[in-house]
């Protein structure tokens, strides 16, 4: 198991006191080379005009990014505000003539009919081209469809299939493209016109494409397909393009208009629209109902699953493998020594800990992961959870999903970007598409085969969600009320690039009133009149809470939702283009382009939620909704670690170094309330000029909920300097006093595995854990080298001059009483024993160990 992983490497080689008790001691081209495109001057003077003209330092406001591997210099100019309305109207009605067909066949012959397809296909021979390719029905249904929507160029990326006006400069590739046309035709004349489906890589003489091309184009029709299948409630392919362009013509129009109000009545269809500072309760200030709510958490964890959206491609990061240079994705970042999907499931075990402490019986929850295959997300995080033998839980308990990719745009245009031939930039479409992806994959009907009624939600970024009672409480409250959703919310960060939740009320066209909580994403402010930055006292965010991403969602209404075959499912659909996109092409050019793509945002399935009234209601609205928040201290509820610092940026907001202090505050908060004197955490800009004041990780399972914690630890003092380590469930603390670094390992922390009837190790609760008990004693030793520029305290990777380190063994115990331990040691404990240290003259006395009862 990981546990022994970590044990191992918690022994260092250093100079150590070593208590050991044991019974024995290529260059990309879409086509075939041909002389006319070898040749060597003109693909040189290609590729240098491309290197200088995309080069950063040339760039000026003025210039224009191009996506296009020809000359940059060539681009056209983009269409007006006017021609994105001529597109929509034109899409629209070609979408119209798609949906009332009732055959591939009579599909493809709306699409024949279409323009741009029609010019496609009329320019000098590559319907012969298409026909070369052997491409089945569907596929060609699919090729024309990204044709239609104008999309032309990711098969050409201006090599010449469609012709434009100004391509003087590229005549000379046109030419070669042409001759390389007439060379398919005799060829096809030649080998008496076969038209048979043989496949896409065919022989060398009578393959159109290379084979590096040849897979290319292979995946360019399986992320057509799927968005072509995912997004059928909107269109498709077709559906997705038009709702790219009316999203940019809106942020276009939003820009022109001062009028807020009345567009957000028109795009809300309603006479009236205002939103409020949503009110529910705070368990920092009403503990007893905290409590209360927690413990219904606990009660109800046989009915809840988990869900994990991990298929963001956590870009902001930057996570390359340090031994390939493989970029990674946000759940494989190493973490207070583990991965940040580690530390999700160790919170979630903890709380399964507290239900078996409390009940005698095991839980284990079910865990549903959306994937993507960004970064090669879906195989890291399947490799890890193989790895690590699905964490004691069983390969059963766990079910991924992979969401499919989406094709990024420019905000200029709406053209898709473009990397090289058959390979369009595309990023996972936002964690909205949870819901109906969940619905299609059979994910409701797999937790409703476990007997889960509602779901708690998180992120993989979020490293504090599971804070004391907030994720308990959270989800106890929408269990014992029967709530449809809710949200755990906290204090908003000034200037933070994080949305709002919102009480809205409005006034429907039928003259109904309808209220519920939702969120408002911090891309959309400008559409409701909300100021981004700081917000000022009268501004209209400074009394809204932030959205955390943290839901309580009840099964069977998401499921509803999913369901929907229409944009319902897809909620909260954004196009942020506020943040450049940023790839390399095939020449290796770098290109930062602003635009965006289809993002559906899980957390807005709260406006399907939405409670209906005659009249309108003035007062305590919020009790009577399907809809519910929760608030706690912002660093109990929200602390990503979503973005990489830079060394001279002195802001820590959503860095793994800020995430990492408020883990400290945390500790500081807990650890003061048991009377252990121990040092506050200053601001963020003490930890940037030397670090953070100690360094205290506690495994959740001491509690998770702080008021178990406080059980276990009391009196006592932790000094500036200090590193506390508890890796054990089954410990006490009374009246320590630490100086240095001390650390206790145990195996089995929660218990130990036991394999099932298909050979499974499982998890079993409370079976031969590893205990340790302190009593009146000191801990004096250098402790961690401060001084060292090797130390990433985030991670957890640091030096240390000397430390006491426990390390448990299967079913073993450690007790000290009324002694001090000082310099560097390490007590091993077998399995089965248990070892005592006590006072001695001088130092301390080392029992000899026994077989436990």
């Amino acid at each position: 198991m990981a546990n022994s992983t970590r044990i191992s490497s918690l022994l260092n080689n250093h100079k150590t006191n070593h208590f050991i008790f044991s019974l024995n001691s290529k260059k990309p081209s879409l086509f075939h080379s041909l002389p006319s495109l070898s040749s060597h001057n003109s693909l040189s003077s290609l590729s240098f005009s491309l290197s200088v003209s995309s080069s950063p330092s040339l760039s000026t406001s003025n210039t224009r990014t191009l996506v296009s591997t020809a000359p940059l210099e060539y681009a056209l100019p983009a269409p007006d505000s006017n021609n994105f309305q001529l597109e929509i109207s034109r899409l629209k009605k070609l979408l119209l003539k798609l949906s009332t067909s009732k055959t591939l066949k009579q599909k493809l012959k709306v699409l024949n009919s279409d323009s741009k397809v029609e010019h496609f296909l009329n320019t000098k021979g590559f319907q012969k081209v298409l026909g070369s390719l052997g491409l089945g029905l569907n596929e060609l249904f699919l090729v024309k469809c990204l044709v239609a929507a104008g999309q032309d160029h990711v098969l050409d990326m201006g090599f010449g299939f469609g012709e434009r006006e100004g391509d003087g400069v590229r005549s000379s590739l046109k030419t070669a493209l042409y001759a390389l046309v007439e060379m398919i035709e005799k060829w096809d004349v030649n080998n008496g016109g076969s038209g048979g489906r043989e496949g896409f890589a065919k022989s060398q003489t009578s393959s159109v494409l290379v084979e590096e091309d040849s897979e290319d184009l292979k995946k360019l029709l399986k992320i057509l397909g799927e968005i072509e299948e995912f997004y059928d409630c909107i269109g498709g392919i077709i559906g997705y393009q038009i709702m790219v362009l009316e999203l940019l013509a809106q942020s276009s129009f939003e820009m022109q208009t001062t009028n807020h109000s009345q567009h957000v009545h028109e795009s809300m269809e309603c006479q009236f629209f205002e939103i409020h500072p949503p009110i529910g309760c705070d368990l920092s200030q009403n503990t007893k109902y905290a409590s209360q709510a927690a413990l219904w958490g606990i009660e109800g964890l046989p009915d809840l699953g988990e869900i994990y959206p991990l298929g963001g491609s956590a870009d902001r990061l930057g996570l390359v493998d340090p031994d390939t240079g493989e970029c990674l994705p946000a759940a494989m970042l190493p973490y207070c020594g583990r991965t940040l999907l580690e530390g999700l499931i160790r919170d979630l075990q903890a709380r399964e800990f507290l239900y078996f402490k409390l009940y005698g019986k095991q839980c284990i929850t079910p865990v549903a992961i959306m994937t993507s295959s960004a970064k090669n997300n879906h195989e890291h995080i399947t490799s890890l959870c193989e790895k690590l033998g699905w964490f004691g839980r069983g390969r059963s308990s766990f079910q991924l999903f992979e969401q499919p990719l989406v094709p990024t745009v420019s905000a200029e245009d709406g053209q898709w970007l473009v990397r090289k031939p058959f390979v369009p930039v595309c990023k996972p479409g936002g964690h909205g598409v949870i819901w109906k992806l969940a619905y299609e994959k059979g994910i409701f009907q797999w937790f409703y085969g476990h007997g889960r009624k509602g779901a708690t939600v998180r992120q993989v970024s979020n490293v504090v969600a599971a804070t004391d009672v907030t994720l308990l409480a959270l989800a106890g409250i929408g269990l014992h009320h029967g709530k449809k959703l809710g949200f755990a919310s906290c204090k908003r960060n000034s200037g933070a690039t994080e949305g709002i939740n919102v009480l809205i009320e409005k006034k429907n066209l039928d003259g109904k009133w309808a209220y519920g909580l939702s969120c408002i994403e911090y891309t959309e402010f400008d559409k409701f009149g909300i100021t981004s930055g700081p917000p000022t006292p009268d501004s209209l965010q400074a009394d809204f809470p932030a959205n955390t991403n943290i839901l309580y969602v009840d099964l069977p209404s998401a499921e509803l939702v999913g369901s929907t075959r229409s944009e319902r499912s897809l909620p909260g659909i954004v196009l942020n283009t506020k943040k450049s996109i940023v790839y390399t092409d095939h020449f290796g050019n770098w290109h930062s382009v602003p635009g965006g793509r289809l993002e559906c945002t899980m957390q807005n399935i709260a406006d399907n939620f939405l409670n209906t009234y005659s009249s309108r209601c003035y007062k305590d609205v919020e009790d009577k909704l399907d809809t519910f928040i929760v608030y706690n201290e912002r660093r109990r509820v929200t602390s990503s670690a979503k973005k990489k610092r830079k060394h001279e940026n002195m802001s820590l907001h959503q860095t793994p170094d800020g995430s990492l202090l408020d883990i400290m505050r945390n500790a500081y908060d807990l650890l003061s309330q048991c009377d252990i004197d121990l040092p506050e955490v200053e601001g963020n800009h003490k930890y940037i000029e030397s670090g953070p004041p100690f360094l205290i990780f506690l495994h959740p399972a001491l509690g998770p909920l702080w008021e178990v914690t406080r059980q276990k630890f009391r009196g006592g003092s932790i000094s500036k300097g200090s590193e506390l380590q508890i890796e054990v469930a089954e410990f006490l603390w009374r009246n320590v006093q630490l100086e240095g670094s001390m650390i206790i390992a145990a195996e089995n922390i929660m218990g130990s595995t036991r394999n099932d009837e298909n050979g499974e190790p499982i998890l079993q609760h409370g079976h031969r854990c590893g205990r340790c008990k302190l009593h009146n004693v000191k801990v004096l030793n250098d402790g961690i080298d401060w001084s060292s520029g090797d130390n990433v305290y985030w991670k957890h990777d640091i030096r240390c001059f000397e430390a006491l380190k426990v390390i448990l063994h299967g079913n073993s115990e450690f007790e000290a009483n009324n002694v001090t331990i000082q310099g560097n040691h390490v007590f091993e404990v077998p399995d089965g024993y248990r070892l005592k240290i006590t006072s001695g003259d001088p130092g301390f006395y080392t029992s000899i160990p026994w077989l436990l009862s």
